[in-house]
């Protein structure tokens, strides 16, 4: 029997969100949509749909539920390239990206889409669902989908954006829309700060920690619906990449404890599993998932990455399915550190095939890829907190480097590391960070909200900060629609 759609991303009759068939509007970058204003917000049934479909549109393969998560990953220098695809992202990889590539114009569409969508909900529910719903639930609802818009607005700023550490947030960041469009007429809009864009990802973070629930109503819905820890664990994404760490502790010291073992302390008592492989199984629901992305079989509407959109037909191999063998793991990358011991339990989430090839298999599932995305896990927020202790404090933080043996021995309890400096102290979480969230998308924002060098790997070539291509350029479609728009 099939799994249940998840997600609900269409919606039947007048409350469903269509695109525009005229060929202007579906090229635009910002998806002009429409919907029947008078009754797409009558029922409480109705909210509760376009609600859900909001993280639908959130897990579109073309963006978080697959490909934003494999381009963080191809930005970094643990993944080489098999097959030289441009539709599968060679191009990402070889950091050779041009204005009219589909990685750049299809994230940019999909991730504005999202956020017009989010507007949209916001509007009527401001409007109209908020008076149905009642005061409560309607917050609550509109604090899901700001949410939603800030990692949105997030992911968008870590690929088309310069870092925040490059002049501290002044230099140009995206166009900054806040109010849904359903109509054309709309497409003029300037690029904000990148300072500016953070303000905004933070008042939205806010706001859902504020109004969300403490937690849900069962295991997969606070695997899989926001709740208060959710706008907690991604606010201290959002500082340690705005390099404000005192910020990032005071955020993660509402949740995590200031000695092991390191449970949450409040609300959804999101925690470390005991194995760190049952995070990537069935039914992908336990206490580390603090938001993951679902996906099952359904059809109809579409429920899953689709093809060329998986993480599984990026970076999993057998000989036969479900890998097509887009990218394997470089030799010198971080599988070949020294420290990783063979023991460590991450070690069986990689598989090597015949002739020696290593290739990741945290996502295994067969087509049609029904793997559960992770957005973000307890582990990451104990490193950014461990990190954000270090860099505050400047010194070798005693809760710090609990923190950080804290996730290495919940996969090799045989190590406990011990920096000799703090600049030891910050290269060892680097390490970890690289180690645990191997594919997860997670390389390429730290390279770059650290000013780091993107290192060379096979035939693709370094990119220093300062160099072309450090960031992307913007898409084409963007540029040709929006006379207010500047490339990078």
């Amino acid at each position: 029997m099939k799994r249940k759609n998840l997600y609900s991303i269409l919606l039947c009759g007048a409350v469903v969100f269509s695109a525009s068939s005229c060929k202007r509007e579906y090229l635009d970058p910002t998806l002009k949509t429409s919907v029947a204003a008078d009754n797409a917000f009558d029922t409480q049934f109705r909210i509760e749909s376009q609600a859900l479909s909001l993280y639908g549109s959130l897990k579109s393969g073309s963006f978080y539920g697959g490909r934003y998560i494999v381009y963080g990953n191809l930005r970094g220098e643990d993944f080489f390239n098999e097959t030289s695809n441009l539709v599968t992202a060679s191009d990402v990889w070889n950091m050779n990206l041009a204005n009219s590539a589909t990685s750049v114009k299809g994230a940019w569409a999909q991730g504005y889409a999202t956020i017009n969508r989010c507007n949209v909900f916001i509007d009527g529910m401001n409007a109209k669902g908020t008076s149905i719903v009642g005061a409560t639930a309607g917050a609550k609802y509109i604090a899901e989908a700001r949410l939603i818009r800030a990692l949105s607005y997030y992911s968008l700023l870590q690929l088309y954006a310069r870092p925040y550490a490059d002049g501290a947030g002044s230099k140009p960041g995206l166009p900054l829309r806040l109010s849904g469009i359903t109509g054309p007429g709309s497409s003029d809009l300037a690029r904000s700060s990148v300072a500016q864009v953070y303000t905004q990802v933070l008042e939205d973070l806010n706001f859902a920690e504020a109004n969300l629930a403490s937690t849900n109503a069962n295991a997969l819905a606070n695997t899989t619906r926001a709740h208060k820890n959710t706008a907690i664990a991604l606010k201290t994404r959002v500082y340690l990449s705005m390099g404000r760490y005192a910020d990032v502790v005071t955020e993660a010291n509402k949740i995590v404890p200031v000695a092991a073992p390191f449970k949450a302390s409040a609300n959804v008592p999101n925690d470390l599993v005991t194995d760190i492989t049952t995070v990537f199984k069935t039914p992908y629901t336990t206490a580390e998932s603090i938001f993951s992305l679902p996906m099952s079989t359904s059809a109809s509407p579409l429920d899953y990455p689709g093809t060329q959109n998986s993480l599984a037909s990026y970076f999993y191999f057998t000989n036969n399915t479900p890998g097509t063998t887009e990218y394997s793991l470089i030799a010198t990358g971080i599988v070949g550190n020294a420290g990783w011991k063979s023991t460590d339990k991450r070690r069986s989430l990689l598989f090597t095939a015949t002739g020696g090839k290593q290739f990741l298999a945290k996502f295994t599932a067969p087509s049609p890829y029904t793997d559960y995305v992770p957005v973000i896990r307890w582990a990451e927020v104990l490193l950014n907190l461990s990190e954000a202790l270090v860099r505050s404090t400047n010194t070798i933080d005693t809760r710090a480097l609990a923190l950080l043996n804290a996730v290495r021995q919940r996969s090799d309890a045989t190590t406990t590391l011990a920096p000799a400096s703090v600049a030891d102290f910050t290269d060892a979480i680097l390490t970890e960070r690289r180690i645990e969230f191997l594919g997860e998308g997670l390389r390429g924002p730290d390279l770059t909200r650290l000013l780091l060098t993107i290192p060379a790997k096979g035939g693709a070539p370094a990119k220093a900060p300062t160099e072309t291509g450090y960031i992307w350029p913007i898409s084409s479609d963007e540029l040709s629609l929006n006379k207010l728009m500047t490339d990078n």
